[in-house]
């Protein structure tokens, strides 16, 4: 797959900052600390990062956030070794004021939460989706929320709600999880299939 500017300006529109961000950057972050995105505070440091760490075989999906988020990034992505034979790649961004913040809202004893005030769009659902949806057959379609708190999960429900999109908790074995409901998945694949990359187009079928 090439990344090219076209390809960049196509998944997610560029036109407004937030603060010091651009709109992409700003939803490919939040969407990424949705999912599996982790924001990181090194002891004697005065700023927080984002650590973006994929499996190999997502290093596209790597590559295309490095290239979003490339001007306030530490380095280009690198491999490295995940448990005895498994490859990861993974980046991390500069530390900056933005993820300090971000930090706070998120993370609630050093585990995630969802704040509060937080609001999707379908550029977030889109990353969030990238990196934790996932499909079963042709009607079963999932967010991988398992790490959440029950609490926080009937929240997210409410949040995907202002997307017009209508969400069950699911129980995959002993644990919690979201599940669109079959009449959503057309308004999902409406609001995000346009914005998910070509590698990753197999979560929606």
């Amino acid at each position: 797959m090439a990344y090219n500017g076209k390809v960049h300006v196509k998944i997610i529109a560029m036109d407004n900052t937030v603060g010091s961000l651009t709109q992409c950057q700003y939803s490919v972050i939040i969407g990424s600390i949705l999912g599996d995105g982790y924001l990181r505070k090194f002891i004697g440091r005065k700023d927080a990062l984002l650590e973006i760490n994929h499996s190999y075989k997502q290093r596209e999906y790597v590559e295309w956030k490095y290239l979003i988020l490339k001007d306030i990034s530490a380095s280009p992505p690198k491999l490295r070794k995940s448990g005895k034979n498994r490859l990861a790649i993974r980046f991390y961004t500069k530390q900056l004021p933005i993820f300090t913040d971000l930090m706070s809202k998120f993370y609630k004893n050093k585990k995630k939460v969802i704040p509060d005030e937080l609001k999707l769009n379908p550029d977030i659902l889109a990353v969030w989706y990238m990196d934790d949806g996932s499909r079963c057959g042709k009607s079963n379609f999932y967010l991988n929320t398992q790490q959440y708190s029950l609490k926080d999960q009937k929240k997210l429900i409410k949040k995907l709600k202002t997307l017009g999109l209508e969400v069950v908790l699911n129980k995959d074995k002993h644990y919690w999880r979201l599940r669109f409901l079959g009449r959503s998945i057309s308004k999902l694949k409406l609001l995000i299939q346009d914005k998910i990359i070509p590698s990753m187009q197999y979560k929606l079928g």
